[in-house]
């Protein structure tokens, strides 16, 4: 190879001219070393953690959708026990004959149950939704930043890793100037960043929720 410095002062080092082959070597490169940031002990243990608060918000959101179903099929059979056994009074009453109160006891269960329902929903709604909603988002924002961190580490490690491989090329130049911004590296860092706005924007939505929650008894 035959260089002008008086050209071409700086010099740019690529693994292939093949810009395509180029473009494809880094997305393997960065694909493999986000597998490797992912496979870390902490993010694994952070995800385990949003998906477990993910799965407690959806049963509970599952609970509510079937407990409000119970509680119109409740009301409905108590609209037609309420006229059954009002319209049976009125015939007893018409017809002088001693009162008959024991289909009242079906209502009364009914009621009971209704009454119930309505507390139960009204717990999950004012209460154990809200908190689960702002557990998920804690776990979520939380796992995004362990996330953002173990790429950086990754990063930080593969940069490390080649700035010892050129310390030979240092030694004779005293000064060489590498941007890593273009590379593994610099890929990866990017992703962390994206990363960590991200979780700044879930953490920011949970203190926002957070302020709205009144606990109710």
């Amino acid at each position: 190879m035959s260089i002008d410095l008086t050209q071409t002062p700086t010099l740019q080092a690529v693994a292939t001219a093949d810009e395509q082959s180029l473009v494809l070597d880094l997305e393997q490169r960065v694909e493999a070393a986000v597998r490797q940031a992912a496979s870390r002990p902490e993010v694994l243990a952070s995800e385990a953690n949003e998906n477990a608060a993910a799965e407690r918000l959806a049963k509970l959101t599952r609970a509510e959708r079937g407990l409000n179903v119970l509680a119109k099929e409740i009301a409905e059979r108590m609209t037609q026990a309420r006229e059954g056994v009002l319209n049976g009074l009125i015939e007893s009453a018409a017809e002088n004959a001693k009162l008959d109160f024991k289909p009242l006891a079906e209502m009364v269960s009914l009621e009971h149950r209704a009454r119930y329902l309505s507390r139960a929903i009204e717990h999950l709604v004012e209460n154990l939704l809200p908190l689960a909603r702002v557990t998920h988002l804690r776990e979520q924002s939380h796992a995004g930043m362990v996330r953002a961190k173990a790429l950086e580490q990754v990063a930080q490690e593969r940069a490390e890793k080649l700035l010892e491989q050129l310390r030979e090329a240092v030694s004779e130049e005293v000064v060489l100037p590498v941007d890593l911004s273009k590379g593994v590296s610099g890929a990866l860092v990017a992703q962390a960043a994206e990363y960590r706005r991200r979780a700044v924007t879930v953490s920011e939505n949970a203190d926002k929720l957070e302020k709205t929650y009144v606990p109710r008894a």
